[in-house]
């Protein structure tokens, strides 16, 4: 668990970056936010993160680094 504060304390980025990124994850149902006034605390939402890592493992495993380009 860590209150968007800490967050952003670690982060080399401006406040509303971190919030628009913590947005974008809580809405891929990557993590959780709950207020507990006046903080916002975020966890990670453990059953949807193992299923985005299959899926994201299941991808890089199918690419052939020969058809990359770069």
């Amino acid at each position: 668990n860590c209150f968007f504060g800490d967050i952003h304390e670690v982060l080399p980025i401006a406040k509303a970056t971190v919030s628009q990124h913590l947005s974008e994850l809580k809405d891929a149902g990557l993590i959780k936010g709950e207020i507990e006034s006046p903080k916002v605390r975020y966890c990670i939402d453990k059953e949807n993160w193992e299923i985005a890592k299959k899926l994201m493992n299941k991808l890089f495993n199918s690419i052939n680094p020969k058809e990359m380009c770069c």
